[in-house]
């Protein structure tokens, strides 16, 4: 993400992700409900920081979620934590996956960063980070298919002020 200078899009597929840095938060919030939704709270700052430093060199910072209907607890809770991503300058879409059938999209989340790299997310069947975790890419091929799919999420999808939880 440092090195993005015009733009970066990042394409979440996965209705539930068990990656270890969000459990404790996770397990609270399904014991009492409670959110931390605070762009500069201890655990936003790592993320928060690197976005907002990103929007001030001019980077475009776009996220969009596809989503299961209903959705799952994790899927809750990260709608209801997405008001911080927002607050530190991402635009966040929604789409519920019912809407994506005919769509062609990657087999791993991913970061398309300036129209030229790819970085792939890998997570195991639990949702935790996979060995290696990412995947870096240059090629053409790979960018096209990956700016394509999420132009084609983008398009379809609601923006977080107006997606409503199923």
């Amino acid at each position: 993400m440092s090195g993005a200078q015009v733009s970066a899009v990042h394409l979440e597929m996965r209705d539930t992700y068990g990656v270890a840095d969000e459990a404790e938060e996770f397990a609270q919030w399904k014991v009492d409900g409670l959110v931390d939704a605070d762009p500069d709270s201890e655990s936003w700052m790592p993320w928060t920081s690197i976005i907002r430093d990103a929007v001030a060199r001019g980077v475009s910072v776009r996220r969009a979620r596809i989503v299961s209907e209903p959705v799952t607890q994790y899927t809750h809770w990260l709608y209801a934590s997405t008001p911080a991503n927002l607050a530190a300058g991402e635009l966040v879409r929604w789409l519920p996956r019912a809407k994506a059938s005919d769509l062609s999209l990657p087999g791993n989340d991913f970061w398309v960063l300036d129209d030229h790299t790819v970085l792939f997310n890998h997570f195991t069947g639990d949702g935790d980070w996979a060995d290696p975790a990412t995947e870096l890419r240059h090629d053409a091929a790979a960018v096209k298919l990956c700016s394509a799919a999420f132009e084609g999420v983008w398009d379809r999808a609601v923006e977080h002020e107006n997606y409503t939880i199923r």
